[in-house]
C-alpha cells in the first residue's frame, strides 16, 4: 500500500507520501475533501498516519470510508519520532517525520474510541462545559453581592437560582443580578437535557452501573472512566492503567540513579481530576469500614493530605478497571486483598451482585443522598 501521513492544522492538512524512503510527494489543502484526489475512494489505498487530535475521529472515519487504513499516532510519544527536534516544527516537516516512520513501522499507535465511546464522551464534554459555565456565573452573582454588602443563599450550584428568587435581596442588587440568573435558569434546562441523554447512554452501558457499587464513585465518574478506558482488555494490569492516566511518580533514571518526582499527569487530566475529587469523597465518608478507605486515612497520617488523596485516586483507578476487567461488582473483604489482584480471585454469586447493583442504582437516582465528585463544578 501506499504511505501517507498529513498533519491536521486548524487552517490546513498538510500531506507527505513516501516510498523507499525517499518523498513521492506533498503538499497542502484547505479541507479534508482536498484530499480526495489522493486518498479518495478512486485513489489506490494507502496506510494513512495522522496524530490523535480533536478532529482525529471524524478524518479517520472519512478516510476508513475512502477504502485507507488509517493509524493514530499517540502525541504523548510524538517527539520519540523526531517531530519538534532542533526546534523544527512545521506542518510540512511533521507529515514528512509521520510518513517516514510510517514506512519504517515505528509508529506509536494511539487507541481509537468505539462509536459509542465517542459519543458517550462527547456528551460527558459538553455536561462538563455546562456545569462549569453554570459555576462560573454563580462565583461572579456571589462577587457582585458581597460588593453590596449582602450575602447570597449558600447551596449547591443546582439550588442557587431556586434560593435566589425567594432571598431577601435589594432590589437593587436583585435588577444587577437578573441577567444572569435568567442564563443561569436556560443553563439548567440545557443540562437536564444532557443529563437525560447520558442516562440514556449509560443505560446501555452495564458497566457503568458495576463500576459506581463502589462508595463515593457515581455515574459520572464511572462514565467518564468507561469513556476514556473503552476496552478493559488492552490493559494488562492495573499499573499499565494508572500510568495511562497520569497517576504514578514521574521518574528520571539518568547517571545510574532513580529519582522520582510528582504525578506524570499524563493522559485524561478531567478523569485524572474526576478521580481525585472522587478519592476527597472516600476519604470523606463517615467511618464505614471500607478498606479502601481505611487504607486512605492511614497513608494521609503518614504523608499527608495530598500524597493521600493520590494515593486512593491512583488505587481506586486500578480497583475500576480489575472489576470491569472481571465483571464483578466492588466487594469490601476481596478489596482488601491488595486491590485489583484481590478482585481477581472474588467469586461472586448472583445474589450478591443483583443486591449490590440494586444499591448503586439507588444511588443514581438518589444523588442527595450522599458527597459526590460528579457535581463538582470544574476539574
Amino acid at each position: 500500500m501506499r504511505t501517507i501521513a498529513l498533519d491536521l492544522g486548524t487552517k490546513v492538512i498538510a500531506y507527505c507520501e513516501v516510498a523507499g524512503g525517499e518523498v513521492l510527494q506533498r503538499g497542502t489543502v484547505s479541507s479534508l475533501g482536498g484530499l480526495e484526489p489522493l486518498l479518495g475512494s478512486k485513489a489506490t489505498p494507502a496506510r494513512v498516519a495522522i496524530e490523535a487530535c480533536r478532529e482525529a475521529w471524524f478524518v479517520h472515519a472519512r478516510l476508513t470510508e475512502w477504502g485507507n487504513e488509517v493509524l493514530l499516532v499517540d502525541t504523548t510519544r510524538s517527539r520519540q519520532l523526531g517531530i519538534g527536534q532542533h526546534r523544527r516544527k512545521n506542518d510540512r516537516i511533521d507529515a514528512e517525520v509521520l510518513a517516514r516512520a510510517l514506512e519504517r513501522g515505528h509508529i506509536p499507535v494511539a487507541h481509537l474510541l468505539s462509536r459509542h465511546r465517542q459519543e458517550l464522551r462527547r456528551q460527558l464534554s459538553v455536561r462538563r462545559a455546562l456545569v462549569e459555565t453554570r459555576a462560573q456565573y454563580v462565583t461572579t452573582m456571589r462577587g457582585i453581592g458581597r460588593e453590596h454588602g449582602q450575602v447570597l443563599p449558600t447551596c449547591d450550584a443546582e439550588e442557587f437560582v431556586k434560593r435566589m428568587r425567594s432571598a431577601r435581596i435589594s432590589d437593587e442588587l436583585r435588577q444587577v443580578l437578573e441577567p444572569l440568573l435568567l442564563t443561569v435558569d436556560g443553563l439548567q434546562l440545557q443540562l437536564a437535557r444532557v443529563e437525560q441523554r447520558l442516562d440514556e447512554l449509560s443505560a446501555q452501558e452495564p458497566v457503568v452501573a458495576q463500576l459506581t457499587t463502589i462508595p463515593g464513585v457515581g455515574r459520572i465518574v464511572a462514565a467518564s472512566f468507561v469513556s476514556v478506558i473503552d476496552d478493559a482488555r488492552r490493559f494488562r494490569h492495573s499499573h499499565q492503567v494508572e500510568s495511562y492516566l497520569g497517576l504514578v511518580p514521574s521518574e528520571n533514571s539518568s547517571g545510574g540513579k532513580v529519582r522520582l518526582g510528582g504525578i506524570s499527569k499524563r493522559g485524561n487530566s478531567y478523569l485524572r481530576a474526576l478521580l481525585v475529587q472522587a478519592a476527597w469523597v472516600i476519604l470523606r465518608l463517615p467511618s464505614c469500614g471500607d478498606p479502601l478507605q481505611m487504607w486512605g486515612r492511614d497513608v494521609v497520617k503518614r504523608r499527608g493530605n495530598r500524597i493521600g488523596v493520590i494515593a486512593v485516586a491512583r488505587r481506586l483507578a486500578g480497583i475500576l478497571w480489575a472489576m470491569w476487567r472481571d465483571g464483578t461488582v466492588y466487594d469490601a473483604a476481596m478489596a482488601a486483598k491488595s486491590g485489583a489482584r484481590g478482585l481477581r480471585a472474588a467469586a461472586q454469586s448472583t445474589e450478591q451482585r443483583a443486591a449490590a447493583l440494586e444499591r448503586a442504582a439507588k444511588k443514581i437516582r438518589r444523588p442527595k443522598a450522599r458527597p459526590s465528585a460528579e457535581a463538582t463544578s470544574s476539574p
